[in-house]
């Protein structure tokens, strides 16, 4: 089975490769097998990729999917009132079935906008049944994505039974991964840290960190624990020193500009990040915030350094959107770049729209004028999931019910009312 995309301006995001002001890519089996100026194969079923810039999808490495149902409700929140809002208040009252269509549609809205590859960081920490239907939903929606188990914000429970009985379902080297959600030793005290990291190790799991304090990444390499397959997320706050010990070890950074500036965790750590040695990446964290998009959280990361000290090209915000945030995930070797022998990940982005034409740098256009109503086209793994703008094989119309039905009978149980008045009052 061969595809050949023709005839778009090509953004390899491999440096070997460079972009093409006009290229073809082909896809075989659902990998990358050629990309050059002109590809002949009579027998490849074709996309026309004129008019089009064609690039690897977005990898976003840290979203609470389960949160969507609430799309919104939280724009004028703090964290403080977040964390009251969907910790404390609602998810008490989620089901299995509310985790199911939430999970869906927030995978769906991902790759709607060009992200295809996810980890989808999961702390409803309730049931084996709502764990089961996060990564059915994760699996139905397509694409690729990392279940992070991870026990809820605030918890104290264990996590590791869960962790060994999806691990035995989820193996590894598929579309769908699993990685553990790890507590830091202010939350849960470095004893838990330690053990949580031992199953990390004996499971071969990656493991992605809150960092929301100063002092938890020296805690962790004062005891041994700081490892290359660790993501820090946030890390507002921690100074250069600090992070280095996260560099030296091997380990990695994201960086969610939208939630971090709105919620009040200070400025994202993007250039503290790099005078690090860290490579930054970037995520969504949650949509009751924030818009659930990869373009949008480009140009506030963009915007926030280059208000700073200047130093960021677009072609920065790309690295750190693509290939990246793919080697944070273990994945540089299979997505990331559109490099001959890794899986066909591939979205294509209209540049006719008037919102963007005329495009003359390519990075630069996709970076600050770039939206979500520019994906056109979007495979993963070479099956195509998205095409002429509309997600292939989804009835939309029928899991806008039933997301509808979630959230309003969530709200109902939760005695929180959907009209613009809910403002939390957090407690100690």
């Amino acid at each position: 089975m061969k595809t050949l995309i023709t005839g778009g301006t090509v953004v390899t995001m491999d440096p070997a490769l460079g972009d093409l002001a006009r290229g073809d890519i082909l896809i075989e089996d659902g990998q990358i097998i050629e990309v050059a100026p002109h590809v002949d194969a009579p027998d490849a079923d074709v996309i026309d990729a004129a008019e089009r810039i064609v690039m690897p999808g977005f990898v976003d490495n840290h979203r609470h999917a389960w949160q969507t149902a609430f799309r919104g409700a939280g724009s004028d929140w703090t964290f403080p009132q977040w964390a009251q809002a969907m910790h404390r208040t609602v998810k008490p009252h989620y089901t299995a079935e509310d985790v199911y269509i939430g999970t869906l549609l927030g995978r769906l809205e991902a790759l709607h906008s060009g992200v295809t590859t996810m980890l989808d960081w999961y702390h409803v920490a309730q049931t084996h049944a709502h764990e089961d239907a996060a990564i059915a939903a994760l699996t139905d929606a397509g694409g690729r994505s990392v279940f992070c188990l991870g026990a809820g914000w605030g918890s104290d429970i264990s996590v590791e039974d869960d962790i060994r009985r999806v691990r035995a379902t989820l193996t590894g080297g598929g579309r769908i991964d699993l990685a553990l959600g790890m507590r830091g030793p202010g939350a849960s005290g470095i004893d838990t840290a330690a053990r949580e990291v031992k199953l990390a190790d004996e499971l071969g799991l990656r493991i992605s960190l809150h960092l929301e304090a100063p002092g938890v990444i020296a805690e962790l390499a004062g005891h041994g624990l700081l490892r290359d397959t660790l993501t820090g997320v946030h890390a507002n706050g921690i100074g250069v020193d600090e992070l280095r010990m996260l560099a030296d070890a091997g380990g990695s950074i994201s960086i969610s500009p939208d939630v971090e500036l709105k919620m009040g965790f200070g400025a994202p750590m993007t250039g503290l990040a790099l005078d690090a040695g860290l490579r930054p990446t970037l995520s969504i964290d949650d949509v009751p915030s924030v818009g659930g998009d990869m373009f949008s959280t480009l140009r506030t990361a963009f915007a926030a350094q280059r208000g700073i000290d200047g130093r960021l090209r677009s072609r920065d915000l790309l690295d750190f959107a693509t290939i990246d945030a793919a080697a944070s995930m273990g994945l540089a070797g299979r997505t990331g770049s559109l490099t001959p022998g890794k899986d066909a990940d591939i979205i294509l982005l209209r540049t006719d729209d008037l919102t963007i034409f005329p495009v003359t740098d390519p990075a630069g256009s996709i970076v600050s004028q770039g939206h979500p109503g520019l994906v056109d086209t979007v495979l993963a793994a070479g099956r195509v999931v998205k095409r002429d703008g509309a997600l292939v094989g989804v009835d939309l119309p029928a899991l806008r019910a039933r997301l509808l039905a979630s959230r309003d009978r969530i709200a109902a149980a939760a005695g929180v009312a959907l009209d613009g008045t809910w403002n939390p009052k957090p407690t100690a």
